[in-house]
């Protein structure tokens, strides 16, 4: 081999030793694999979270994880995995709009309710789906679908299943014009009642048991908040 070749292969060794070394430093630079982030939830992550979401007042089972991602606004997958797990591990107590008392908040943007106790402190969570917004014309009855907003009270309470025009209504809680808050084994993800508020059938029994009454139901959007505490500083009075 001619001097000229052996100069030339020599070189063409030295840079591939050069790319070797540089590709070995920007691997040790590259960050973590997303492998962990794909990595299958052992059973104690899983238990684990699910007693986080209990802490928090979501309760247990799917629902709970449904009202999380809801609340969160998260993608509302209803499957708990890596990204969830994280989300869940690092999330606090939601907190409700008023405090001081007990009464049933809904929020609209997110599509969740909470229950409070005599404190005014949340002690359940539950995945709603509200008035559509949407005309409709169904069983000789035509309207909106929207659900008030504002302040209201509990006025009547029927045990079990009540048949109204539209459809059946499970353990159905009524603030507003025939409108109630009841079990229904359809919640979607988005808005879609005819002005109902539902919720999970599983949770339907013992919500009605907390909503004597008189109970004060605040529903809101981002732009319509209003509090009931006059309505309580007025009956104390």
């Amino acid at each position: 081999m001619r001097t000229s070749q052996l100069a030339s292969a020599a070189f063409l060794i030295l840079c591939l030793a050069s790319l070797n070394q540089i590709a070995s430093v920007e691997a040790q630079r590259r960050p973590p694999s997303s492998s962990n982030h794909t990595r299958a939830l052992t059973r104690g992550e899983v238990k684990q979270a699910e007693a986080r979401l209990a802490e928090m007042g979501y309760g247990n089972g799917h629902n709970a994880l449904i009202a999380f991602q809801k609340y969160e606004d998260r993608k509302v997958t209803g499957q708990l995995n890596r990204d969830e797990f994280e989300a869940i591990a690092n999330a606090t107590a939601p907190q409700p709009k008023d405090s001081g008392y007990k009464h049933v908040e809904v929020d609209l943007d997110r599509q969740v309710l909470l229950m409070t106790d005599d404190n005014g402190t949340v002690t359940k969570i539950l995945p709603v789906s509200t008035g559509s917004e949407k005309h409709y014309s169904e069983k000789g009855m035509s309207g909106l679908a929207y659900t008030p907003r504002g302040r209201f009270r509990v006025y009547a309470k029927i045990a079990g299943w009540r048949k109204s025009p539209l459809g059946l209504l499970y353990y159905p809680s009524y603030f507003s014009d025939g409108l109630a808050i009841h079990g229904n084994p359809s919640v979607p993800k988005t808005p879609e009642s005819h002005g109902c508020i539902r919720i999970p059938m599983s949770a339907a029994a013992e919500l009605y048991k907390q909503m004597p009454v008189g109970t004060i139901v605040l529903i809101y959007d981002k732009e319509s908040f209003v509090s009931a505490k006059d309505w309580l500083q007025k009956r104390e009075q």
